[in-house]
């Protein structure tokens, strides 16, 4: 709502309605400050949230964006195998055949759509700063994958990586990643 109230203002900007325009961009961004203070407060609160999240965040091209919304839409993270997880946050390839209808295509589709956004934006970010992901990413662009192929399989293999993580309680490490 913040940025429809930007865009309308940026279009307006000398007209009547702009300073009312100013005035509710000026209380969204209040109520936002005041929801991540309460997330912050929240996770700081629990031992058990802070240390998962501390556990996120130590993959590079996690921050707190990503761990945040992992941790309130997708708590069976570290819980589940990997293709559940896939599944789950929406980045796993499926088919839509139907019939005789079957063009070998896979696409992903269902799952959480508010992680699978969060998790784009932090994997356009890993796929530069993160190692493994970079590498990952790197590699497929080399074999000729779309850029947005490669970043779909990036993003599935961040998840994964967390939720291995989550699973035996380790922090980062690139070394366990790669082996």
């Amino acid at each position: 709502m913040r940025t429809a109230e930007l865009n309308r203002l940026e279009k307006n900007p000398k007209t009547a309605i702009a300073r009312g325009l100013r005035r509710h961009v000026d209380w969204l961004e209040k109520e936002i400050r005041q929801v991540e203070g309460d997330l912050d407060s929240t996770i700081k609160a629990s031992p058990l949230m802070s240390e998962k999240d501390g556990r996120l965040q130590s993959a590079p091209g996690v921050g707190p964006a990503l761990s945040r919304s992992l941790l309130a839409n997708l708590p069976e993270l570290g819980t589940l195998n990997r293709k559940q997880v896939a599944a789950l946050a929406g980045v796993a390839p499926f088919n839509r055949d139907s019939g005789k209808v079957q063009d070998g295509k896979r696409h992903i589709w269902g799952g959480r759509a508010r992680v699978r956004c969060v998790l784009y934006m932090a994997t356009t970010v890993a796929a530069r700063h993160n190692p493994v992901i970079r590498a990952l990413y790197h590699r497929l662009l080399a074999n000729g994958k779309e850029k947005k192929v490669a970043l779909v399989a990036c993003m599935r293999k961040l998840l994964t990586i967390l939720n291995a993580m989550m699973r035996t309680g380790s922090h980062w490490d690139p070394a366990f990643v790669n082996a």
